[in-house]
């Protein structure tokens, strides 16, 4: 297990392993809600805390429950609530636990800001299959993080998912004043940002990694 601080590995996953321009994590709905700052800071702060809060609950059942207690002793860990190894079924439970939050997070958006709610549309429930949000906790699950190193993980990898989103959203709202050629409007020209803010974001290389 590795035993980088979760500061740094919040850091990290913020500006040099961000999950969306390191990973490509999460692509679909980057690309069709950058269209305006408003809908992309909303969907940013959504995804931000849904990563959070679902690689933490994945944790403690990952943990918990779904590995045998001998894996669990190997790793000095308690003892899980079963001793039978299912970690197999870890994929099938954490959709299933982000799926829970996403349909929390779409209630509370839809009472506390219809606008937001109406102009997300299809893509607020479709966090649920955002493959950056399954991502993170599988990644917290291979690079063997703690609890602390887990949320400080899925908190900085929502940050920088919503720090990539606002900026492409940002630019995107440029361009419309822009004369671009008629074959890169819409998705060729937003590929080729993201391209370029990506290689924006390798400037921060060296600063923190994490593998």
């Amino acid at each position: 297990m590795t035993e980088t601080s979760a500061i740094v590995i919040l850091i990290a996953a913020i500006l040099t392993n961000n999950i969306l321009l390191t990973n490509f994590l999460g692509m679909c709905s980057f690309v069709a809600c950058s269209g305006q700052i408003r809908t992309a800071v909303g969907l940013g702060i959504a995804v931000t805390f849904v990563l959070t809060m679902t690689t933490a609950i994945n944790y403690a059942v990952y943990y918990g429950i779904l590995i045998s207690a001998e894996e669990a002793a190997e790793l000095g860990r308690a003892a899980p609530l079963l001793s039978t190894d299912i970690t197999h079924l870890s994929f099938i439970v954490f959709i299933a636990v982000i799926a829970a939050f996403v349909q929390l997070v779409e209630m509370f958006v839809e009472r506390f800001s219809p606008r937001l709610y109406f102009a997300l549309g299809i893509f607020l429930p479709l966090i649920t299959v955002n493959c950056a949000i399954l991502g993170a906790s599988l990644f917290m699950v291979i690079r063997g993080y703690n609890f602390a190193q887990s949320v400080g993980f899925g908190f900085g990898a929502g940050v920088g998912w919503a720090l990539a989103i606002i900026l492409m959203a940002g630019l995107r709202q440029k361009m419309n004043y822009s004369n671009i050629p008629e074959p890169f409007r819409g998705v060729p020209i937003a590929m080729i940002v993201t391209c370029v803010i990506a290689m924006a974001f390798m400037g921060f290389a060296g600063m923190v990694a994490i593998q």
